[in-house]
């Protein structure tokens, strides 16, 4: 499956991250790639209050937030960015949050790929003329 979504306002990107629960529902992977700047965090905030989840902040210097989701579902948000080596990711224990039970959205995903296997979603933002285009694409195998 693979979809494509056009923002142009924070309220067109919460309404964008309604549409993308509903269509890649339950928990999963997101792999959140785009230029720096394209909007990543703010789309897994937009994603996270849809969730019901208020207040968020992002991972970059931390690597990973967790957070509750209304319905109880454990939401892991990760920023790789400053990650230079693969045994960063290992040290951390990146292994242990790629759970089925789990949402988990990581932006900069290069380093993570040991670590997730099928099913997962690849998202890819970018921004056009000031309207952000987000690809979302299931990776089943």
């Amino acid at each position: 499956m693979e979809r494509t979504y056009f923002a142009k306002t924070l309220e067109d990107l919460r309404v964008v991250a309604s549409q993308v629960l509903e269509d890649f529902s339950g928990p999963g992977i997101f792999l959140m790639n785009g230029e720096m700047g394209a909007g990543k965090t703010t789309f897994i905030t937009a994603l996270c209050n849809q969730l019901g989840i208020e207040e968020t902040s992002s991972p970059t210097f931390s690597l990973v937030n967790e957070y509750e989701s209304k319905d109880g579902l454990c939401v892991y948000h990760f920023d790789l960015y400053r990650m230079k080596k693969i045994e960063e990711a290992y040290d951390i224990g990146l292994n242990e949050y790629m759970h089925p039970s789990a949402i988990v959205f990581i932006e900069w995903p290069e380093l993570a790929m040991n670590f997730v296997s099928p099913p997962y979603n690849e998202v890819h933002i970018q921004e056009l003329d000031g309207v952000r285009e987000i690809k979302i694409r299931k990776i089943k195998s």
